[in-house]
């Protein structure tokens, strides 16, 4: 089977916990086999977001989603060997990083240091909890990359060490209609969440 075709969505699949169902399904078999996290990250996103503009409640019109991608903690990219510039982060300071996403333009980074950070995504990042947004313009210090999205939801990679708990980045998604994600949503989405997080190599 092409590759393009996993992200096609069965007539077949009606409510969004057989939509999900679905689409973790076809994560696991895409990237089976391949451990490297940018190329995963890259193939989740395209596949959830091609998958949600087929599925109907997702891609239809004013409910569509309009952004699917990860931030990713800064810490886990290796330093540039060449470079035409040197940028620094200020002592003290620590920030996700614009990963793999498919949609518009979005910002390049978000600070995640306590006591300054903001938004959702800086949110759950720092809690490690899934937040579930119904209207992004009621969230205190939401950050407004397209202001057409009207709700999101943002999923933390979380990884178990047993002793602790690491927050690795964010899966984020936007939608343009107020309340356009559900519980189940949640669901699925901390579930495909789960599944790179223990497939990957950080």
């Amino acid at each position: 089977m092409p590759h393009a075709d996993s992200s096609l969505v069965p007539s077949t699949i009606k409510t969004r916990a057989e939509f999900w169902a679905h689409v973790h399904d076809q994560l696991s078999a895409l990237i089976d086999g391949q451990r490297d996290w940018v190329t995963n990250l890259a193939n989740a996103s395209s596949l959830i977001y091609n998958a949600l503009l087929s599925f109907e409640p997702f891609g239809n019109g004013t409910s569509a989603v309009n952004w699917c991608g990860f931030y990713i903690d800064s810490t886990l990219f290796p330093p540039p060997k060449f470079t035409s510039r040197q940028t620094s982060v200020p002592a003290g300071a620590s920030r996700i990083l614009l990963g793999p996403f498919c949609g518009k333009p979005a910002c390049q980074f978000i600070n995640t240091t306590p006591g300054k950070a903001r938004g959702v995504c800086a949110d759950a990042f720092l809690s490690g909890k899934t937040l579930l947004v119904t209207d992004v313009n009621a969230y205190p210090g939401h950050i407004a990359c397209d202001g057409e999205t009207n709700s999101e939801v943002v999923v933390p990679l979380v990884l178990d060490l047993g002793d602790k708990r690491v927050c690795l980045g964010v899966l984020d998604l936007d939608c343009l209609a107020l309340g356009g994600f559900t519980e189940e949503d949640k669901a699925g989405l901390e579930k495909i969440a789960q599944l790179l997080v223990t497939t990957c190599d950080w």
